[in-house]
This record gives structure tokens, C-alpha cells and sequence, in this order.
């Protein structure tokens, strides 16, 4: 229990075990104007009366059908997943740093591990990544270490909050990026084979893309290879229940974000990020990784292999410092699909996408409204509007809809593009009704 000064001796103690002679010594390095002079509270409740109150502010709460994506999706989530993951044994388990003694979390990981290669198509991947932002960065830091090359290409359709992530984490180091802008949606290739050179570690591109292009990008893997550098793609994991997996277009490594592989939308997190890559680079990767292998008895049993993390034995020679353990994100992400299995994965990446081309069909009706058709697209689609997209998300709020994402508030240029995402979650009737308040909120003014 923390110490608490109920008394003035305890507080006078107190300030005389900081230095402080006051209060006022305690905060003078605040502004006077800043500070208060005391607070008001009400007196305290019963735990009936905390429950009655908070249920009563959570029916204030406004339940808005979500046409909102750029990068985190309303998708519906199996109740068996919740279930599952809530078992005491699965709930409150950790850092596996005693791996005999921890064989059933080690082998979690190691079947989400599983699930995420024969997702990407790739040949290893890892845990403990905090989202798919992170994970972005992990995968240039090891570029660097790969070619042991200091320079990036940056495609303008990896999404924005990644690139600044990037750009934050990597802001005392010496590390050159060099943005590429998409060209009617798509990556430019002639750009991208201007900038290569034999100084870039790698291109990374985003598929689909923040505009919600789908793109093939073998030959710009073929483009990078021939540079000697690598080639990065952050990935949609739910996407690749329809769409060609990066490993089949000769990319090196994979990243994304596991949200929509059955974890809640959650003010932000907690959420999972992955990475995969060619068991060539395998010592060039961070996080943790779990190997299956036999005891002396014959045995199935689970390890952490190849420890490159610096809680381990690398210290200051580790691939990274990424340390937090996901695993129960990550089991989140096995549970779902494992529910789902191949077939039905397929099943609702099928139905995302041909809802939204309803969608496309349904909003291209309204008049002023143009939707982008340059390039084809998932679940993810551009329109351009006759006003601010931003001040149409705001008067939609008030009829119910999370609209969008306006572009505008990261492409310059844009203030009139909205970046709207369809899921199988989303029925005929509420696009129908989106449709007609999108249309009075532009012509009803």
C-alpha cells in the first residue's frame, strides 16, 4: 500500500524527507496559474451505487454503425473466441521466461506463429510485436541490419500513422527515408525505379494500400532485388483470405496489423502486430520465437529458439528491445482462425469485398459523389465529395454513421476525399441508410 499523509506531522515529514519546506517549495516549478486550489469531489459511492451510476453514463454512449477503417475494422468476432481466451490458464499467463513451465503458452504461439506463415506465405514469423506500426518499423530496422544500407523508400500508400510511427522511432538514428507518392492509386513503378539504388536497404508499400488499392507488387520485388535491397509489405491479414499472398510476390518481409483477426476495436489497442519474412534473414528478426522439438524420451515439447531479444542473452548486441508479451493477442488471433478455418476465412473476406462493391454501386448514385475505380480494391474504397470530408464525418456522427476517414487530414490536397470500409458486419439496410444520410448531409444543408 502506498504511504498516504492524513495528518499535517506526516505531511510536515514528508516535505522534509523531499527537501520542501511547503507545499508551495513542493510545486513551485509549476506556474501558479496552473496549479488548484483544491478539488471538489463528492462524497464516496457504494460499489451498487458506482455500478448503477457507470451503467447509466454508458447508455449515453452513441452507438454508431462504422463505415471507418484506415488500418482497424469492424469485424465480428465468434463468441467462442472470447471464451476461449478468457480460461484462467490462457488470461493470466505471461513472459514464458521458464519455457519447461510453460508449455501450453509456448505452444499458442507456436501455432499462431504457424497460422501467420501459411497466411503471408512466408517461411518464419514471430510474436510480441505491439501493433502493425511497430511491426513496420521492426521490418526497416531489419533491412538496415540485412544490406547494412541506411536508406528507405517509402510508398505514400502505406498509411500515414505508420509513417510517422516511422519517422518518430527512428529519429536519432541515421536512417534516410524518401517518400514515393502513388499515382492513380496505385505504387509508380517509374518513380521507384528511379529512386533504387544500390544505397537503399528497402522499399516498403502497403496491399491494399491506405486508398484500399489492391495492387500486385511482384515486379516491384524483382525491381528491389536486382538493387540488392528487400522488399516490404504491411499486409491486411483478413485481406489474404481472397487476395495473393506477399510470399508469392517474391516480398521478404511481411508486417500488419492482427486486429481484424478477432480483436475488438478498443480506443486504440491492445492490439497485435505480425511479422513474417524468409527463413534466410531468421536471425535478423525480433521478438520472440518458438521452435517444436522432441525430449530425450521422444517427447513433443516447445522452446524459445534463436533468443535474439536483449532480456536474453544478447544484451546490447539483441535485434531489438521489444519486450512486452502479445500472447494473448496473438491467441485471440489462432482462436479466430481456427474457428474460421481456411474455407470460411475465405468466406468472409469474399462477403467484405462484395459488400463493398454494393457499397461502390449504391453511393456512386448520389449526386456530386464520384467513387475512385482507377485501381481495384478489398473492402476499402476512396470517394471525393462536394465538400470538406471532414465536416461531412462530423454531421454524420449526428445521424448515427462513423462515415469515414477523411484523407485530407494526412494528404494534402485532399479535403474533399473520404476513405470508407465496408465489413461483413455491415447489412444491406444500414449501407441503404448510410447512403441516404450521406445524401442529406450534402444536399440538405
Amino acid at each position: 500500500m502506498p504511504f498516504i499523509a492524513n495528518t499535517d506531522d506526516q505531511r510536515v515529514a514528508m516535505l522534509k524527507a523531499v527537501g520542501a519546506g511547503s507545499i508551495d517549495d513542493l510545486f513551485e516549478d509549476i506556474p501558479k496559474e496552473y496549479r488548484l486550489a483544491g478539488l471538489s469531489l463528492p462524497d464516496g459511492l457504494s460499489e451498487a451505487e458506482v455500478l448503477d451510476r457507470m451503467q447509466a453514463l454508458s447508455h449515453r454512449n452513441a452507438a454508431l454503425i462504422c463505415f471507418l477503417g484506415g488500418g482497424f475494422y469492424d469485424h465480428f468476432i465468434p463468441a467462442a473466441v472470447d471464451a476461449i481466451t478468457s480460461r484462467s490458464e490462457f488470461y493470466t499467463s505471461y513472459t514464458p521466461y521458464q519455457p519447461e513451465a510453460s508449455q501450453g503458452t509456448l505452444q499458442a504461439i507456436f501455432e499462431y506463429q504457424s497460422a501467420i506463415c501459411r497466411l503471408t506465405g512466408m517461411d518464419v514469423t514471430n510474436a510480441s510485436l505491439y501493433d502493425g506500426g511497430t511491426a513496420l518499423y521492426e521490418a526497416a530496422m531489419m533491412a538496415t541490419r540485412i544490406t547494412g544500407r541506411h536508406r528507405i523508400l517509402l510508398d505514400s500508400g502505406v498509411n500515414p500513422i505508420y509513417r510517422n510511427m516511422l519517422y518518430c522511432y527512428t529519429r536519432n538514428l541515421s536512417i534516410e527515408f524518401k517518400e514515393i507518392e502513388v499515382a492513380h492509386g496505385q505504387s509508380d513503378r517509374h518513380k521507384i525505379s528511379e529512386a533504387l539504388d544500390d544505397q537503399t536497404a528497402a522499399i516498403i508499400l502497403q496491399n491494399p494500400n491506405f486508398f484500399g488499392g489492391v495492387d500486385d507488387v511482384t515486379d516491384i520485388s524483382d525491381l528491389a532485388h536486382r538493387k540488392g535491397c528487400l522488399a516490404v509489405v504491411s499486409a491486411y491479414p483478413l485481406a489474404l483470405g481472397l487476395l495473393k499472398p506477399p510470399g508469392s510476390m517474391k516480398v521478404d518481409i511481411v508486417t500488419g496489423e492482427g486486429q481484424s483477426l478477432g480483436i475488438p476495436l478498443s480506443f486504440g489497442g491492445p492490439y497485435l502486430g505480425f511479422l513474417a519474412t524468409r527463413m534466410e534473414h531468421v536471425r535478423k528478426m525480433p521478438g520472440r520465437l518458438v521452435g517444436m522439438t522432441e525430449d530425450g524420451k521422444g517427447r513433443r515439447g516447445y522452446v524459445l529458439t534463436l533468443q535474439a531479444r536483449e532480456q536474453h542473452i544478447r544484451r546490447e548486441k539483441a535485434m531489438s528491445n521489444i519486450c512486452s508479451n502479445e500472447a494473448l493477442c496473438a491467441l485471440r488471433a489462432v482462436v479466430y482462425l481456427s474457428l474460421l478455418g481456411k474455407q470460411g476465412l475465405s468466406e468472409v473476406a469474399r462477403i467484405c469485398a462484395q459488400k463493398a462493391e454494393y457499397a461502390k454501386v449504391r453511393l456512386s448514385q448520389i449526386r456530386g459523389i464520384e467513387v475512385k475505380k482507377t485501381t481495384p480494391t478489398f473492402n476499402e474504397f476512396t470517394l471525393t465529395l462536394p465538400m470538406d470530408a471532414g465536416e461531412v464525418v462530423s454531421r454524420m456522427i449526428d445521424k448515427g454513421f462513423a462515415a469515414g476517414f477523411p484523407l485530407g487530414r494526412y494528404y494534402r490536397g485532399m479535403d474533399n476525399y473520404l476513405l470508407v470500409a465496408v465489413t461483413e458486419k455491415r447489412t444491406r439496410e444500414e449501407i441503404g441508410r448510410y447512403a441516404e444520410a450521406l445524401e442529406s448531409v450534402l444536399w440538405n444543408r
